[in-house]
């Protein structure tokens, strides 16, 4: 008889003993979010422990990090990178995703810890010593899904450097590449909005992504 394969369930009593006690250690300014991927990315959100860090809850939508760990398959864990938090404080964060026994992501541990007063400190200490200052790369942590994906849609605007009336196709099918790679298209609904978006058809936008794989292919 074939073995079930492992889900998020399997491991969620041992993932939110795990989250409660990080967030304890480290008290109110430590955010631990469960991500379960195995449902797609809109009511993510499994388990939280203090999540006024970031104002989500259980239920709310995944980040642009669960989205990678669901488009990317060899995605890696990582620790200590910068994000922000929607009101604009500045976070210390590490994710690490959670395998089944097949290598499939079922689950993301996200950890961010409010790292605002600190950084206020230790800038006010740097501008004494002339300590050169923090310079990581950032990215925003959304309040919804839809608002990932207008963020994600934006960045493939900026990364052509020109208005949409004047992209080729290959512009545009360069801007949809990047969205395809950040997990844009996992979104419900994605498809309709990027379309509109660049001024093309939900046919042209499938194209565009077939004709990137059958390049990546050598097909």
């Amino acid at each position: 008889m074939a073995k079930d394969k492992q889900g998020y369930q399997q491991f969620k009593p041992f993932l939110e003993d795990i989250a409660v006690g990080i967030a304890r250690q480290f008290g109110s300014n430590c955010e631990v979010a469960i991500h379960d991927t195995t449902h797609g990315v809109d009511h993510s959100i499994a388990f939280i422990e203090n999540g006024h860090v970031t104002g989500r809850q259980v239920g709310d939508s995944a980040s642009e990090t669960v989205l990678k760990a669901l488009k990317d398959k060899d995605v890696e864990n990582r620790f200590g990178y910068i994000t922000n938090s929607k009101d604009g404080r500045m976070l210390r964060s590490s994710t690490i995703n959670i395998r089944n026994d097949e290598g499939e992501v079922v689950a993301v541990l996200c950890i961010n810890f409010d790292i605002s007063d600190l950084v206020l400190a230790k800038r006010t200490l740097d501008e004494l010593a002339m300590v050169e200052d923090l310079g990581q790369e950032t990215v925003t942590i959304p309040g919804d899904v839809n608002n990932l994906l207008d963020q994600l849609i934006d960045e493939s605007h900026k990364l052509i450097g020109k208005p949409i009336s004047a992209m080729t196709k290959e512009d545009k099918m360069r801007a949809i590449q990047f969205l395809d790679k950040k997990g844009a298209l996992l979104v419900m609904k994605s498809s309709g909005r990027i379309s509109d978006y660049y001024g093309i058809s939900k046919y042209t936008l499938y194209n565009y992504l077939n004709g990137l794989e059958e390049d990546a292919t050598g097909s």
